[in-house]
């Protein structure tokens, strides 16, 4: 089969790999319709410090389950969005809803297959895969590949900071992650959500998912003018997505004591925690418990209640895969979908 392979910085090829297969009871084949490429994954083709280090590559995928082990309870034929993480759905963490700390668990790419391929061999595939009652060619795939990652980290960002009706929110950055936290806090109810960033599509995105004001000031011009939409009192959450230290900078000046910071796009840099020990901030956020939060968004995306879709601007096949990669890394996509077959 193909996959997608990282060979280095800057060079990612499309190559012949075996086909995966089921090794343990437990596991399942996947056959991928639709792969999403992720900021993380900018950051191993660009050679920079981060999981994804190669060959196997992407950590985003829906697909069609072809095989199972002999505990599997998923049927071949349904089809399934994958978390961006595996996991046993047993240990400790994953009874307390953290199976991206799963014990026997790793992320897809980096632990394993990676998603940016013609099929995926799943560890532990009850305790990950979701189920969608829909077919291959379902045009509310893109929704729900944007739901493995980006969209859950969203809600993930919404429900540790305790996003309530009313509350205002700032974003900061406006990538896919960026625009689904958006997303998430509009759909928490939240009344006034800024997202701080500066590219004219993506914040045509962000927009359309909600956000009530754009600021495209950075540093202290962009504390200033959230303080000036606030009557200078900052906001109540602050979701990082990040995670440098300018953008941590901002977040500290820009909420008001007592609020919250959810640094969910990654940490690059150190936080200030004297500053959040001297104003009672709370920083609530982390690397996202998915497949936690994925029945709940597969479940709102075939009701008709969410559609993250429009962070996917671009489209490409398998073969091509690798352009894909070079327009978000120059800022010409917001994020890139994957045309497996």
């Amino acid at each position: 089969m193909k996959a997608a392979l990282l060979r280095g910085p800057g060079e990612l090829v499309v190559e012949d790999v075996p086909d995966p297969r089921i090794e343990e009871p437990t596991d399942a084949v996947v056959r991928v319709l639709a792969a999403g490429i992720c900021g993380t994954d900018l950051r191993g083709y660009a050679g920079l410090p981060g999981p994804v280090t190669g060959p196997r590559c992407g950590h985003e995928f829906v697909g069609v389950v072809e095989d199972v082990g002999a505990d599997v309870t998923l049927r071949p034929g349904t089809t399934v969005v994958a978390p961006f993480v595996f996991a046993d759905g047993t240990c400790l963490e994953c009874e307390h809803g953290v199976p991206s700390s799963c014990r026997a668990g790793g992320m897809f790419g980096v632990a394993g297959d990676g998603g940016q391929a013609e099929a995926v061999r799943v560890p532990f595939a009850d305790a990950t895969l979701v189920p969608a009652a829909v077919d291959e060619n379902d045009e509310r795939l893109s929704a729900l590949l944007a739901l493995c990652d980006v969209m859950a980290t969203g809600r993930h960002a919404a429900r540790m900071t305790r996003i309530a009706p009313g509350a205002s929110v700032a974003v900061i950055g406006d990538g896919a992650v960026g625009l689904c936290s958006v997303l998430a806090a509009r759909q928490a109810g939240a009344e006034q959500v800024l997202l701080l960033g500066r590219h004219e599509d993506r914040v045509r995105i962000g927009r359309g998912f909600g956000a009530t004001e754009v600021v495209s000031a950075r540093g202290a011009e962009a504390v200033e003018a959230v303080r000036a939409a606030t009557d200078g009192a900052g906001v109540d959450v602050v979701v990082d997505c990040v995670g440098e230290a300018g953008s941590l900078t901002t977040a500290i000046g820009i909420v008001r004591d007592g609020g919250a910071l959810s640094p969910v796009g990654g940490l690059h840099a150190g936080l200030d925690l004297m500053a959040c020990f001297l104003r009672n901030l709370t920083v609530a956020g982390g690397l996202a418990p998915a497949r936690t939060y994925l029945p709940g968004l597969v479940e709102d995306v075939l009701a008709g209640r969410l559609d993250p879709s429009p962070v996917f601007d671009l489209s490409v096949p398998l073969g091509d895969i690798a352009k894909g990669y070079e327009a978000m890394r120059d800022r010409t996509a917001t994020k890139t979908l994957v045309r497996i077959r």
